[in-house]
């Protein structure tokens, strides 16, 4: 039975038949006679229709009985950007989840955290995905090893706990009831299929992940590059992005670049050292990139602001603490001068790593370690003593659990929540809401270059025009200061 919470299947039917990216991850055609279920942009031939049933999650595919399809891999399929109230906290749940939520707490520890009951948040991930949190969890596992035991040279063991299974027999058994086949098999079927397992690069993991186009990469290079934490991380060089890595307790590195074999595809290099935290890079790479956007929706919604680059999108963070100091940092200064102390922080209380790239040397400091700091260590480093009392209580906050930069709770209450420490203000607390929360309608209405490219320094006059532009109004913002950019240009 098709769900309800799709378009009408002759709708799915119709992207199907012409391979609308606009769909790709948006749901998933399960095929009667296969037991197959696939992306709306297989390149198989198209099945009939009265053998295809519509599901809005690759969970409820297969809970259903279907088994991915080798040649679209529905693994790789782009992940859904959700806007309303119910629907942003599925899709919140999902990312929790995908980073692996669900591996070392319950569904009731997870609906805490994001401030809802646990009957409201199964309820919601049921009506979003058509599965239970985990359901969803389990596929989500089995999923990211299938794409494992293809695109790497990881041993199956080390497979099935990068993969989040707590035992190697439970893994074997769940792929096997799951996909009728061994994973040993899969690994064979894909080396005989052509798939390029780096086996000669075994100190590194290489993942893709899929967006749907069009994507401005140069665009959100340039941005991220501009304010990156030295030594952290770097960005620009050959069109790929690099940095630092901490999940836990657990250090490394990553590298982010096109794909050389996909299209509308990044390529993650990850070190072995982070494999058992995979889930969890890989989810906040996605979110670094805003690689669950859907463009050409945004960019209908924006009209004229968004028609010269539809590929514009908001840069996240894969440390939202980091985000939020480097924010702080910023205030009141060009954005050369707080990179150039943001490089200064992460040397003085950052961690070393060894890496094989020279430009990253540093992790990110972490705000159970800028808490214990002496506000004497920070002002030394050339930050002013307004700037370290912000830095010292937003640590302190964090590390004390009493504010979530986390993306997924409630944006409104965790601006507020800023707002409340000292030298956070509406700026400030908007942007980070933006970048770290990834709250799409996050708008920094006070922001001089809005005033500029808007022709106004009226506060309430930019709220107006912007009311047109919700719920994407961070969306339009980057478009905004991409307007300045080009106009320097000329």
């Amino acid at each position: 039975m098709e769900t309800t919470t799709l378009p009408d299947g002759d709708a799915c039917y119709r992207a199907l038949e012409t391979h609308d990216v606009r769909f790709d991850g948006q749901f998933f055609v399960g095929v009667a006679t296969t037991g197959i279920y696939c992306r709306v942009v297989c390149p198989a031939k198209t099945p009939r229709r009265e053998n295809c049933t519509f599901y809005p999650s690759a969970a409820a595919a297969e809970r259903a009985g279907h088994r991915p399809c080798l040649r679209c891999r529905p693994e790789l399929a782009p992940g859904c950007a959700r806007v309303d109230a119910a629907e942003r906290l599925a899709s919140a749940a999902a990312s929790r989840i995908e980073d692996g939520a669900l591996t070392e707490k319950s569904v009731e520890a997870l609906a805490a955290e994001l401030g809802v009951s646990d009957r409201h948040l199964r309820r919601v991930v049921e009506d979003a995905f058509g599965v239970s949190p985990v359901e969803l969890a389990q596929t989500q596992r089995l999923l990211l090893a299938r794409r494992l035991l293809t695109d790497t040279a990881l041993p199956v063991t080390e497979v099935a706990y990068a993969s989040g299974f707590a035992s190697l027999s439970r893994f074997n058994t769940l792929f096997r009831d799951r996909y009728r086949m061994n994973p040993t098999d899969l690994r064979r079927q894909a080396s005989a299929g052509g798939a390029a397992v780096a086996k000669d690069r075994a100190e590194t993991l290489r993942c893709e992940i899929a967006y749907r186009p069009p994507l401005d990469w140069p665009g959100l290079l340039a941005f991220v590059a501009g304010r990156a934490s030295r030594g952290v991380e770097s960005a620009g060089e050959g069109g790929t992005y690099r940095r630092t890595a901490r999940v836990g307790k657990l250090r490394g590195w990553l590298t982010v670049a096109p794909s050389a074999r996909r299209a509308d595809t990044l390529t993650v290099e990850v070190s072995a050292s982070l494999a058992p935290a995979l889930p969890a890079v890989l989810s906040r790479v996605k979110r670094l990139f805003d690689l669950a956007a859907e463009p050409r929706r945004i960019a209908a919604h924006l009209g004229p602001l968004a028609a010269e680059n539809p590929g514009l999108r908001v840069p996240g963070a894969f440390d939202p603490f980091e985000m939020a100091v480097r924010a702080v940092l910023g205030q009141q200064v060009s954005v050369k001068a707080a990179t150039t102390l943001s490089g200064r922080f992460a040397a003085a209380l950052g961690d070393p790593i060894e890496t094989p790239y020279p430009e990253l040397s540093h992790l990110s400091p972490t705000p159970e370690r800028v808490a214990a700091t002496e506000s004497e260590q920070l002002t030394a480093l050339g930050i002013t003593r307004a700037r370290v009392a912000t830095i010292l209580a937003l640590a302190r906050a964090v590390s004390d659990g009493d504010l979530s930069l986390e993306p997924g709770g409630d944006p409104a209450g965790t601006v507020a929540r800023l707002k409340e420490l000292p030298g956070i203000g509406e700026w400030t607390a908007q942007y980070v809401a933006m970048r770290a929360l990834s709250w799409p309608d996050a708008f920094p209405h006070t922001d001089l270059g809005v005033y500029k490219a808007l022709g106004t320094r009226d506060p309430k006059r930019v709220l107006e025009i912007a009311e047109a532009w919700r719920p994407w109004r961070a969306y339009a913002v980057m478009h905004l200061w991409k307007s300045l950019e080009e106009e320097i240009e000329r």
